[in-house]
């Protein structure tokens, strides 16, 4: 059914007082000028390519665990995202898949679209764990296919230091996967090389993985010196301002995520990441060793987080939305434009989230 809105939109990186006409998809924009400061401001939905659970769900359960995390980030302003698994053995991997092929292929009502799979485990580096259980091990391409096939992996975290790593990001990407660093204790010539065979951003940018130091700039280095694109959790806890300032001056493409866990939209308590227990206090999500693990951050809040930081409306809503869509060959998500479809949040004078539509239905 045809729906018509008046507000400020976010088109084209600023905002301008225009009507749209909208059922799934926009199909008509009149832009009539410049922002109106009586108007409300409608942005693009959240595009979240690293999601591990929410609503006490964890996308490692199965079952219908998938369901209750697209429709817990769904009410805070994320329309679509990638379902992030943990590391863990295959068998549990498949599992998890098959749970999710189901809302892969059919979005219910008040629920975000997942979009495919973030593959964050198990081709990682056991010195660089965080908080991923202990089953990392090499890569295959057999393995990876076997996966692939039940629901598209969009995104592969890999360390590329480890069990001949390298070897694989050039078939990985001719199977249209995106492969990310990440969970690595490589050297600063390790990253640049994983770049240059094609390695596209760097996985929860700063976190489990080697740091800078100016004699040995390690991963972190290299992902400041050479990267266009990295993902990083802007909930304040895992990075410092000053540090998500750096990166924003480095790397042209930095994009947000939450990282977000059981535990997200949840009372504090325990919860499960994977096969690990975590524990829900103050904002944070940790081990009981007190390594940070995920977060509870929503992306709601991640942007409001950004905005105290001195960064624009318009800045943020880009680094959450049209940046990650566009990086996991996604053109019609993100933004407000013709045949984008409708996936608009009306935000309060607070940015707090007035409405959310998903695919032109109300939440």
């Amino acid at each position: 059914m045809k729906k018509t809105l008046h507000a400020n939109f976010l088109i084209e990186g600023s905002f301008s007082e225009a009507d749209i006409e909208f059922d799934e998809k926009i199909f008509k924009i009149n832009i009539i000028g410049p922002e109106k400061n009586n108007l409300q401001k409608v942005i693009p939905g959240f595009i979240d390519l690293h999601v591990h659970g929410g609503g006490g769900a964890d996308i490692m359960e199965g079952g219908s665990a998938a369901k209750t995390v697209a429709t817990t980030h769904a009410r805070f302003g994320t329309t679509s995202f990638l379902a992030t698994t943990m590391t863990a053995p295959f068998l549990e991997l498949e599992q998890s898949f098959q749970a999710m092929k189901k809302n892969f292929e059919k979005k219910e009502s008040n629920e975000a679209r997942l979009l495919g799979v973030h593959l964050e485990g198990p081709f990682i580096s056991p010195q660089k764990l965080g908080a991923q259980p202990d089953f990392a091990r090499a890569a295959t391409l057999q393995e990876i296919g076997e996966l692939h096939n039940i629901v598209p992996i969009k995104t592969l975290t890999l360390a590329p230091e480890v069990f001949h790593h390298l070897d694989l990001i050039q078939d990985l990407t001719a199977m249209n996967i995106m492969v990310q660093i990440g969970h690595t204790n490589g050297t600063y010539e390790d990253g640049v090389e994983a770049i240059n065979r094609g390695a596209k951003s760097f996985t929860h940018l700063f976190n489990a993985m080697s740091t800078f130091h100016h004699r040995e700039p390690g991963m972190v280095g290299a992902a400041l010196a050479h990267a266009n694109h990295a993902e990083l959790i802007p909930d304040l806890l895992h990075v410092h301002p000053g540090a998500i300032k750096a990166a924003l001056r480095s790397i042209p493409n930095l994009y947000f995520v939450t990282d977000a866990t059981a535990a997200t939209g949840m009372p504090d308590g325990d919860y499960k990441l994977g096969s690990n227990t975590v524990h829900k206090c103050l904002g944070g999500v940790r081990l009981k060793d007190g390594t940070l693990a995920g977060s509870a951050l929503t992306m709601d809040q991640a942007l409001r987080n950004l905005v105290s930081m001195g960064m624009s409306i318009a800045e943020a809503s880009k680094r959450l939305s049209q940046i990650p869509a566009e990086l996991i060959g996604v053109l019609d998500r993100g933004v407000i434009k013709l045949n984008a479809y409708a996936d608009l949040l009306i935000l309060n004078g607070d940015l707090t989230l007035k409405e959310i539509i998903i695919e032109g239905e109300k939440v």
